[in-house]
């Protein structure tokens, strides 16, 4: 009797179970955290990269500007010193000999012309990037150049000689020839490299200085090599055969190549 009253004064469920007792969930302590001691901020830590970024920026892109600027207006009075000498070479030519003979500078855009002479053609072409050179490049390593970074940087025009009739005819397999490569830089100074028949000026860039005298001078040198380095005929062993697509595209097989350029790769040092 007892057992079955103990068991009667326990709660029903709507069952008809005993109800069971919800144990009681007691919060874990958490563990403190340990304190941080505070960081000093050494001096000697590198200076914010964006700002180094943007002053690098800033420097190099000024620079490269007015490097351009240079060039620019180094080319302006290239194309206007041909246009001069092509006139007196005309008046000369055309009143002491020949009256056929034409010589012609010929502007093709803002960043090229030509003078055309004989059967022979000059083009020169200004380039728009600026470019720099590697250490052992010859005047990067004088004085003049080492005493400002942006003397490293320079702007170039370039020199190319053709036979005016590959241009004329379409020949697009005819070659051309590299005559002179002409580098401005920040001061409107210049050094020029090309073959041994220019009259390369003074080594040092810190006497050079752009002016129409020097660019007359780079312009007669061109003109000059160009007309004593005559065309040579081919063997015939190597004309001896043409292809349908050389007849289709006018190539010549008579045509002949100039010869006998000597490149010097820059001025001596």
């Amino acid at each position: 009797m007892a057992k079955s009253a103990a068991a009667s004064s326990a709660p029903a469920t709507a069952t008809g179970q005993p109800a069971t007792r919800k144990k009681t969930v007691r919060p874990r302590k958490v563990p403190a955290a340990p304190l941080v001691e505070p960081v000093e901020i050494s001096e000697d830590l590198p200076p914010d990269r964006l700002n180094l970024i943007a002053q690098g920026l800033r420097e190099k892109s000024s620079a490269k500007q007015a490097i351009f600027r240079a060039t620019q207006a180094a080319f302006t009075l290239l194309r206007q010193t041909s246009q001069q000498l092509c006139l007196e070479l005309t008046q000369k030519v055309t009143t002491d000999s020949d009256a056929s003979v034409k010589i012609e500078c010929l502007p093709v855009n803002e960043m090229e012309f030509h003078i055309r002479f004989s059967g022979d053609l000059l083009v020169f072409i200004m380039h728009s990037n600026i470019v720099t050179f590697p250490d052992d490049f010859g005047p990067l390593n004088t004085p003049y150049v080492e005493a400002d970074f942006r003397r490293r940087f320079f702007g170039h025009i370039m020199a190319y000689n053709f036979m005016a009739d590959s241009i004329r005819y379409q020949r697009m397999n005819d070659p051309g020839y590299l005559l002179g490569r002409l580098l401005i830089n920040i001061d409107s100074h210049y050094f020029l490299e090309g073959v041994q028949q220019l009259e390369l000026p003074n080594p040092d860039m810190s006497c050079c200085t752009v002016t129409a005298e020097s660019l007359r001078l780079f312009v007669e040198s061109a003109m000059i090599a160009a007309v004593n380095n005559d065309l040579i005929a081919p063997p015939l062993p190597e004309i001896q055969r043409i292809s349908v697509k050389q007849k289709l595209e006018n190539q010549q097989v008579s045509r002949g190549s100039k010869v006998g350029f000597n490149f010097t790769n820059q001025q001596n040092f």
